[in-house]
């Protein structure tokens, strides 16, 4: 498979070229990192390698924000750049230190872009909060204020999963709405009470005759089961509605945990076991419903979690902070990158956002099947690589 991937890419550069060099030069330069985001090996990687600036990587620090200090870390190429993109993890222990994102933050600054990762508290502990969206706007307003970061006041802001939605919502608060030049969405929400359906019922918006019309790709757009980190997610955020007052805090640690152990899994499969075990012994030590409700967790048992969830649903109120569709929107250009088959944010979210910016702002949708849930793993065809590449190009052109 990688054999074919590498000639397909090999394909559209030779195409590329083919138009003239200056028209192939930015989508040599997406395709470069698409192809070193991917990891592939061989040659192909060889090729997207020597088009990459070096990269420095500043320590950890952090910037302040109306709820403390938030965690920050620059990567730079060589040489000026027009401006620095902020760029923001989804859900996640590690935040900025997150090894996608990093590796992520790397590549786009090998590309000539200055890259600014900011780590929102909250998601670090697994909470949806409007802090967050605080957050990314004060970073915002904190980044366009350097000159240093920021020549002409503005600043690009890329954000992933959950993380996605909240950026569009930052960069439509009419504080920062004027320093923001671009605004991308990696699999982000466009409502999160939409979103919290899906994970505990299976089911979302029914994809609309017009997806093709909405996003490119829209018409491969299907909706496959919810993953259960999603589902487990919204549990940890709405334990305080699901179970007693005095079993909240031991309830929350234990989900906690079974979460640590999931971001663990990715990278050290053994260790994330015994993390694994931590959190169900935890669980079984519960008392009830608590101990039920963690039964469920451990056991990745999606079903009867969202079916014990799904009642608590119409009783929450959730912040305007949280879903671009009950906030103002953004006046910059609007990218929106999603999973064809995404099963923790449907893809319905980025064709309901696209629906809801045409006509306010400029907005370009992907609906690709290169991608999972915020992650670049699988080759198809070369239209898809095509599609991806052209997204990508505009995005970094801008």
């Amino acid at each position: 498979m990688k054999k074919r991937l590498a000639r397909m890419i090999i394909v559209a550069i030779a195409l590329g070229l083919g138009l003239g060099l200056w028209a192939a030069v930015p989508s040599l330069s997406a395709l470069g990192l698409i192809v070193r985001v991917a990891k592939h090996d061989g040659v192909l990687a060889r090729l997207a390698r020597i088009a990459a600036k070096p990269v420095e990587r500043e320590p950890v620090r952090t910037i302040p924000t109306r709820h403390g200090p938030m965690e920050a870390q620059l990567y730079r190429p060589p040489g000026p750049t027009r401006r620095t993109t902020i760029l923001v993890p989804g859900i996640h222990m590690d935040g900025v230190r997150e090894e996608r994102l990093v590796g992520l933050a790397y590549e786009l600054a090998a590309t000539g872009l200055r890259v600014l990762t900011v780590g929102p508290t909250d998601l670090m502990h697994y909470r949806l909060s409007p802090s967050s969206t605080d957050q990314l706007e004060d970073a915002i307003a904190w980044a366009a204020a350097q000159p240093e970061l920021s020549p002409d006041g503005r600043v690009d802001i890329m954000a992933f999963s959950f993380s996605g939605g909240l950026a569009v919502v930052a960069a439509g608060r009419e504080s920062v709405r004027h320093h923001v030049a671009a605004v991308l969405s990696f699999g982000g929400q466009g409502n999160l009470a939409s979103v919290l359906r899906y994970l505990c019922e299976g089911a979302s918006a029914p994809i609309p005759p017009d997806a093709a019309q909405l996003a490119t790709g829209g018409d491969h757009i299907h909706i496959p089961k919810p993953h259960d980190y999603g589902a487990v997610v919204a549990l940890l955020n709405l334990a305080p509605r699901m179970v007693p007052a005095e079993q909240v805090a031991s309830f929350q640690e234990a989900v906690t945990t079974f979460l640590r152990a999931s971001s663990i899994d990715r990278l050290d499969q053994a260790a994330a076991l015994l993390v694994f075990a931590q959190a169900r012994r935890m669980g079984q030590a519960l008392s009830e419903p608590s101990r039920t409700l963690m039964g469920y967790v451990s056991d990745r048992d999606v079903a009867r979690l969202g079916r014990a969830i799904s009642p608590m649903l119409p009783t929450v109120e959730l912040p305007a902070a949280l879903s671009p569709a009950r906030s103002p929107l953004p006046t910059a250009p609007v990218f929106l990158l999603h999973g064809a088959d995404d099963s923790v944010v449907p893809a319905t979210e980025m064709l309901d956002l696209a629906r809801l910016l045409r006509g306010k702002t400029e907005v370009r949708a992907l609906a690709s099947e290169l991608i999972t849930h915020a992650e670049t793993t699988k080759a198809t065809a070369l239209t898809e690589m095509g599609r991806l590449a052209g997204f990508w190009r505009d995005l970094l052109r801008r």
